[in-house]
């Protein structure tokens, strides 16, 4: 078996120039080749009658060519190529486009087998630009044939011709799996799955291979991450809290009523608040459910039973408003907020930190800088971080080692269908707050074509000169390789063209992921300060910084966003008293950009919309695994797998219980699968 580590520049076909086309495809090795799956297939195994043909159809049809290739020249570079063929039950006329070389290919009185898109005008069938070739071949018709994911510079024809030049470089492919499991789950051999997965014989073939690779897939990430909870949760006697102190205390206080769900979390989290078990809780709510009040209840609850919180903020903008809020609710008990950002004086921190230490304050509230060495907590009991903080196991390790084993609690906005966040969390326990409190406004959104823009900047204008302020979120920040891309204004371009030509008479700024922190920051709070009319930006605006000024959120080219990151970025609105629209701006339409848009502009529900974008787009984008060092799916789609997702969970649950290292001899193949979708040397946050 060939070195799957082979560099692809070696893989017959490729080269150094061919090469650097298939890296922009993620295809640096053998194995990415091997493993960069088909998308789609193209059956063109069965052959059809002409007779049969239906418009719009693509189909393989075999015929006997009746007339000589009419090549007719458009203009110097320009021509159209026609040919009539005919099998016994009609007759049809075969096109091409530019390509005058095929009167070299193809002869008056052969039979040749053709794979294309049928047209019918007035009763007149035409095949437009098809493959063909004559009937003792079988290379490019006659069989069903992989479709593969494609930048615009590498040729569908190309990587089919590599991916089986590829193959054949390796010959047989070593097993990976224990014989054991293959028997118990009826799954066909890794070899046949890797051939049968790009050059399908048959469809039942296909669905064999598919499900063999999707066991594998899902097996090896369950495994993986239950041993690295194994690892990370060892049973350890965690803080039991005072049974005196009662939430309620707060909750009657406040000037608003929680919700059921909301109270219903509260219970979840007070009752593991009492255990002496550690608590290990994740808690998902939508954009504006109020999962900041809840945590806020909890820290009462903790301070009041004599520790100390830390609450991590992704940016210091964001460490601020909870500042602000953490003291305006839980001032009046004399609980003392502490914030602790990068941007302090040194003077500021050395105070912080010395009041942190002496127990002086009560609530820590801070950026990543709160993980810093210097920073000794007097009794820190309890930690709440959110999706954009996740806790790395070192991170993990390196705030639990500040206190006594922490009950954790981790705050999410990105809603996960329940059963999925079961399997995927495992032993985290999960509380989900799914009502919106009944002050929050709903945000009328929608879907509309370029061809409008003059409209929406009219509407833009009113809104601002009713005294509200804009969003307008870009895709891109520079200059892209994408074929699209001049179709696209990035957001530096689009707020130059804002504040020179479409708004110049509004105070418009610009804000993306490449700029500092502070610089970042500083426009966030101008925003908030009503300072700033229009503010462009990239997606750094998911994160929940409150504008309640701000009635309006313009997305462009929002076909290029997941359904749950359009959702997130349209509850930056809506949060004050005035109403409040997103508008959707698309460039590319067809059928499922159409569904995506439908979806959004019919419900709010991030629950509803977290279940369709998983089976419109496959879980590799949903879940942005790549962020948190889960391996990435490459064929598996948790939403279609749900049924082999739970197979795969309960034989995982099963093996690490009893040889949680992998060591006996029959696991050893799985033990050297986990090591390689797990590398010691890649952080992974649960």
């Amino acid at each position: 078996m060939a070195d799957l580590k082979k560099n692809i520049q070696y893989v017959k076909g490729v080269g150094e120039a061919r090469a650097k086309k298939l890296n922009k495809l993620g295809i640096y090795t053998l194995e990415d080749l091997i493993t960069y799956y088909p998308r789609d297939y193209e059956d063109r195994s069965k052959i059809k009658k002409i007779a049969e043909l239906q418009d719009g159809e693509k189909c393989s049809i075999e015929g006997i060519v009746v007339t000589s290739l009419n090549v007719r020249m458009l203009g110097r570079y320009k021509s159209i190529e026609k040919v009539i063929i005919r099998d016994e039950t009609d007759n049809c006329m075969v096109t091409w486009f530019n390509q005058p070389y095929i009167k070299t290919q193809i002869k008056k009185g052969e039979t040749y087998r053709f794979f294309g898109k049928m047209s019918i005008k007035n009763g007149v069938k035409e095949l437009n630009s098809p493959v063909f070739e004559p009937i003792s071949q079988n290379n490019k018709t006659g069989k069903i044939v992989p479709v593969y994911p494609l930048t615009y510079d590498v040729k569908i024809n190309e990587i089919r011709k590599i991916m089986q030049n590829g193959l054949d470089l390796v010959g047989n492919f070593e097993e990976v799996m224990p014989r054991y499991i293959l028997d118990k789950y009826n799954l066909i051999d890794y070899d046949k799955a890797i051939k049968q997965i790009h050059f399908p014989v048959d469809f039942e073939s296909f669905r064999k291979a598919r499900r063999r690779l999707v066991f594998d897939e899902l097996f090896t990430m369950q495994l993986g991450l239950l041993k690295l909870k194994a690892e990370n949760n060892e049973e350890i006697k965690g803080i039991k809290y005072d049974e005196n102190v009662n939430m309620s205390d707060v909750i009657n206080d406040l000037p608003f009523k929680l919700t059921k769900a909301q109270l219903n979390v509260l219970e979840e989290i007070n009752s593991d608040m009492e255990k002496e078990r550690p608590m290990n809780r994740l808690l998902q709510g939508d954009v504006g459910s109020g999962k900041t009040i809840v945590a806020m209840i909890a820290a009462y609850k903790a301070v009041k039973s004599g520790y100390q919180v830390a609450i991590l903020a992704p940016t210091m903008i964001l460490a601020k408003q909870h500042l602000d809020n953490f003291e305006k609710i839980l001032g009046k008990y004399g609980i003392k907020c502490e914030g602790l950002v990068g941007g302090m004086t040194a003077k500021q921190k050395r105070l912080a930190l010395e009041r942190i230490e002496s127990g002086e304050a009560n609530i820590v509230i801070g950026t990543h800088a709160l993980l810093e060495e210097n920073v000794n907590f007097n009794k820190l009991g309890f930690v709440v971080t959110d999706e954009q903080h996740r806790f790395g196991v070192k991170q993990r390790s390196k705030i639990i080692a500040k206190g006594e084993n922490p009950d954790v609690l981790v705050m999410t906005a990105t809603p996960i269908p329940r059963t999925l966040a079961l399997i995927l969390y495992g032993d985290l326990d999960i509380s989900i707050i799914d009502e919106l409190p009944p002050n929050r406004k709903h945000v009328e959104t929608f879907a509309v074509s370029k061809k409008l823009e003059t409209r929406i900047n009219e509407f833009v204008k009113k809104e601002i000169e009713k005294g509200r302020q804009c969003y307008v979120v870009c895709p891109l920040v520079e200059e892209s390789e994408d074929p699209e891309a001049p179709k696209l204004k990035s957001a530096v371009e689009l707020a130059e063209e804002y504040k020179t030509k479409i708004f110049p008479n509004f105070k418009v700024e610009c804000l993306h992921g490449k700029m500092k922190a502070k610089e970042k920051d500083e426009i966030m709070e101008k925003f908030k300060n009503k300072e700033i009319d229009i503010l462009v930006s990239t997606t750094v605006i998911e994160v929940g910084v409150d504008v309640p000024n701000a009635s309006l959120m313009i997305i462009e080219n929002a076909e290029r966003f997941g359904l749950a990151q359009l959702h997130q970025l349209r509850g930056r609105v809506g949060r004050g008293e005035y109403k409040s629209y997103c508008i959707l701006k698309c460039n590319a339409v067809n059928d499922i950009v159409r569904e995506r848009m439908e979806i959004m502009t019919k419900t709010d529900n991030g629950f509803t919309i977290a279940e369709k974008d998983l089976e419109l787009r496959g879980s590799g984008d949903f879940f942005g695994t790549k962020q948190h060092g889960i391996p990435e799916f490459k064929i598996a789609n948790l939403f279609q797998d749900m049924e082999i997702l739970k197979e795969v969970q309960s034989l995982a649950i099963h093996i690490i219980g009893q040889d949680e290292n992998l060591e006996k001899e029959e696991n050893k193949p799985l033990k050297k699968l986990v090591e390689k979708k797990f590398p010691s040397n890649v952080e992974i946050t649960i």
